[in-house]
């Protein structure tokens, strides 16, 4: 079988979408089709079209419709969809009519859906592979330090100074120091991340780092800050769980969807005191650390490979069993 994957993230970057529809790419491959990614579609030769985000892949949902009427169309929904978009986009809107699935990545985001479409919706958790911590782990560029991570790309979006901004609250004696790993997207936000070193002896901005070297810093840490005003289901958030790193994540649906409501590690989005005193709790309470450590354990299950390559089958035997019962 022929699919493509439409996501508007630009070959080589290292946005979420692209590293998700990459990773789709694999699995279907492994599947034994035939997979191309496209930014857009083009009339293509193709039996599925996968798009990632309603809004922004609305055109080529829209045209694959139109040259392709007996043919299945899943929309993945990200977080700018779920939590922006969908409330006011009219094109986002019809792509998830259009849709033949919706697949989301957590499954408070059906929250969002008009109740007419929940029954397209199919959740699929982001896996990850994931080899021992131990093989990777290097040396804490500061010794005795209690290092905490921050993961993604400098936007907007990803609220990505808190950590760095709760850091200076706290008391002297505090051995936290924070690392952030992404690109900056935009010049005021690279500005912003030089500034901060300056002024900020507890913070340091590695910029964007292949991925191997993202995961190697976060295998060093003791904690993983996520602290995003909105999200669809983040792939940090999935790599942290599996590592084993525990989380202190903003209290957004998309958050909450993956970690749970009772997850202990939660702070008021955009509250930077409510960070600082979750990160001095986090350094000084070994039962508060462990009982975080405890519940992503729990939850790592989820995101292993082979269950996101199984839901990955019984979704495409259900589009074209569907398909089949309509011609017959």
């Amino acid at each position: 079988m022929r699919i493509g994957i439409v996501t508007p993230a630009p070959p080589r970057s290292r946005y979420g979408n692209r590293v998700t529809a990459l990773r789709w790419a694999r699995i279907l491959r492994s599947l034994g089709h035939g997979v191309s990614i496209l930014q857009e579609y083009h009339s293509e030769s193709l039996d599925l079209l996968i798009a990632l985000h309603a809004r922004r892949s609305h055109q080529s949902v829209k045209l694959f419709q139109r040259e392709h009427r007996d043919r299945p169309i899943i929309v993945a929904l990200t977080g700018t969809d779920l939590y922006r978009d969908l409330q006011k986009s009219k094109h986002a809107q019809q792509s998830l009519k259009l849709a033949t699935r919706i697949i989301v990545l957590q499954p408070k985001a059906r929250d969002e859906l008009d109740a007419q479409l929940r029954d397209k919706v199919r959740l699929i958790y982001q896996s990850v592979e994931m080899r021992s911590p131990q093989k990777h782990k290097e040396p804490s560029s500061s010794p005795g330090s209690f290092n905490v991570c921050v993961i993604g790309h400098l936007r907007n979006v990803k609220d990505p100074f808190r950590a760095a901004m709760a850091a200076r609250l706290l008391p002297s004696w505090s051995r936290i120091r924070v690392t952030q790993v992404g690109g900056a997207m935009t010049n005021l936000m690279t500005t912003r991340a030089h500034e901060e070193m300056k002024a900020n002896a507890r913070y340091r901005w590695l910029g964007e780092l292949p991925h191997w070297r993202g995961r190697q810093v976060l295998f060093r840490c003791r904690a993983c800050v996520v602290s995003s005003k909105m999200e669809g289901g983040a792939n940090v958030l999935s790599e942290a769980i599996v590592a084993g790193v525990p989380v202190l994540a903003s209290r957004i649906p998309g958050n909450v969807g993956i970690l749970g409501d009772d997850y202990p590690g939660y702070f008021k989005i955009g509250d930077t005191s409510h960070l600082a005193q979750l990160l001095l709790r986090a350094e000084t309470d070994a039962r508060f650390l462990k009982s975080l450590r405890q519940q992503c354990a729990k939850l790592a299950p989820r995101f292993r490979p082979s269950r996101e390559k199984a839901a990955w089958t019984s979704l495409l035997g259900e589009v074209f069993r569907r398909r089949k019962d309509r011609e017959s």
